[in-house]
């Protein structure tokens, strides 16, 4: 049986904060994917490399969306830490009838930024299905996925 175990559960079973205060300060990075499929109509669309709705630049748009949303994490997860983000990336790309979001986050500090990578995929995702919405509700969010992690006690590379 696996030794390994929840960092949020306390020995009494409660949730808790992981205490950080003993790490090193290392340079940490992560990245991070989601997968929107909107369908051939939508896609159909996209003129260059932007998709513009009566709500403006989709792309654009969700881009701002998921920059803000990874500065703003432990605002909306429970237990992740405050973090100053040094850096966050997001870039868009159709594939087929999907749009591609990838984000990278990147901070020094005693703590890693996967959710923030992460929670900017998600947010920019959402805000792809929320612009495009009048156009299709056949809008699916298949996938969200972290890709990669450096800096830490585990690296990690899908």
């Amino acid at each position: 049986m696996s030794k390994k175990k929840f960092t949020h559960i306390d020995s009494s079973g409660n949730p808790a904060m992981v205490d950080v205060s003993e790490k090193k300060i290392t340079k940490r990075t992560a990245k991070a994917q989601a997968r929107v499929n909107v369908g051939p109509e939508i896609i159909a669309l996209i003129r260059g490399n932007e998709l513009i709705t009566k709500k403006g630049p989709v792309f654009q748009t969700a881009i701002i969306a998921g920059v803000m949303s990874a500065k703003n994490t432990s605002a909306i997860i429970p237990f992740c830490h405050p973090l100053g983000l040094e850096d966050c990336q997001i870039q868009i790309q159709v594939s087929g009838n999907s749009i591609i979001i990838d984000s990278m986050a990147t901070i020094t500090a005693k703590t890693g930024v996967e959710m923030e990578a992460l929670t900017a995929v998600t947010v920019a995702a959402l805000t792809v299905y929320d612009m495009c919405k009048a156009i299709s509700h056949n809008i699916i969010i298949e996938e969200i996925k972290l890709m990669a992690k450096s800096g830490g006690k585990k690296d990690f590379k899908r």
